[in-house]
């Protein structure tokens, strides 16, 4: 069976779509093709073809143009499934399922809320967030699968439809190849992702300036939001304790963690983030990290659960403070709290239990087109 993802929107190297699902679905032995819209041209990577339909300049027409020949390629791959990846392809989605094809939705995010967030005006963003709600109504009629990404998320599909395949991480990604007792580490904490005031940064440059500890630093490591927010990180004080480095590969993030003390995820309370589940809270946690996180009641399960960190009111520049100089100040025991994280990771918050997840929907699938192949003959 054919699988052609689509997800123009993201990057070609994504570690869900690519490292994760596709790879999981071409070693169980399905034919995959990623596609993808950012000009660097055709490849394989392992297994996989990935698809590049090319760029296009312009703010809006680097969206929309690179969507439109995604779906005009459909008809050169044929395959047998399309599976999306990217809210805004939900109308041409939707055309495609009306049309006889099988498609499934991978739903990484609430935009609905998501949309909230964003700068656009109040009226555009109820607008948006409408509009999205009526998109995905009709694609949960329309569409063969829901693929959820969170509890949350599948919750909004319906559930004989959708299947739950969390973003958890690869069992031996990040692990340390060279462990490292935290006491003899620097005294470094990591951030890694996308870099907005949404998710803290202004707090945890303000809470290094407060802990001026000599040698403490920040290895912050992704891309701003917005030029205007890195030049106004760049003037606060606490920005000469940071080592920004951009983003890294996959053996650049598991660098950081293996010299890091702790990792920081400090997401600022808000619909999209109440109930969601940064990948990076788990990667944190593979790589035998312990976790300062947000006390949002479900990541306080998470942390709480697994005796992994500790959580702090993300708002609040002392009590994260606080909980890094307690970081620095007992390394055995922050060092227990990441092996316990790992072991939780280990257990229960990894890829390959959800790579057999999505193996099996396929299978699924696939089991349904021969039933259909039979009745037709």
């Amino acid at each position: 069976m054919k699988s052609l993802h689509i997800a123009t929107l993201h990057k070609r190297n994504d570690t869900r779509i690519l490292l994760k699902e596709c790879a999981s679905l071409s070693e169980a032995g399905y034919d995959v093709a990623f596609v993808v819209g950012d000009g660097q041209g055709d490849e394989n990577s392992g297994k996989v073809r990935v698809v590049d339909v090319g760029s296009a300049e312009g703010r809006f027409a680097s969206r929309l143009v690179p969507m439109w020949r995604a779906m005009r390629r459909v008809r050169e791959e044929m395959p047998d499934v399309i599976h999306f990846h990217d809210g805004m392809f939900l109308p041409l989605a939707i055309f495609l399922a009306l049309t006889g094809w099988r498609v499934v939705y991978d739903v990484h995010e609430d935009y609905r809320q998501q949309v909230m967030n964003t700068r656009f005006s109040l009226l555009f963003r109820r607008a948006a967030s409408l509009g999205y709600s009526v998109l995905e109504w009709i694609g949960s009629r329309v569409f063969t699968r829901i693929v959820a990404a969170t509890p949350h998320i599948a919750s909004r599909f319906p559930e004989h439809k959708t299947v739950l395949i969390q973003n958890f991480p690869m069992l031996d990604e990040l692990s340390a190849l060279h462990p490292v007792s935290h006491a003899e580490r620097p005294e470094q904490f990591a951030f890694i992702g996308g870099i907005t005031g949404h998710r803290g940064i202004r707090q945890m440059i303000d809470a290094m300036e407060r802990l001026h500890r000599e040698g403490a630093m920040l290895e912050l490591a992704g891309a701003f939001g917005s030029k205007s927010l890195q030049d106004e990180m760049k003037e606060r004080p606490g920005w000469k304790y940071v080592r920004f480095r951009n983003w890294l590969p996959r053996s650049g993030v598991a660098d950081v963690f293996e010299r890091s003390r702790a990792g920081l995820v400090l997401f600022h309370p808000g619909p999209n983030h109440d109930l969601a589940q940064p990948n990076k809270l788990f990667e944190y946690m593979s790589a035998s990290l312990p976790v300062i996180a947000s006390d949002f009641p479900l990541w306080r399960q998470i942390v709480e659960g697994a005796g992994c960190g500790l959580l702090v009111d993300p708002l609040d520049v002392d009590a994260v403070t606080e909980a890094m100089r307690w970081i620095l100040d007992y390394p055995e025991q922050a060092e227990q709290m990441g092996q316990r994280g790992r072991q939780a990771v280990t257990v229960t918050y990894n890829w390959e239990r959800e790579a057999e997840k999505l193996v099996e929907c396929y299978r699924a699938l696939q089991k349904t087109e021969w039933e259909s192949t039979e009745k037709c003959a």
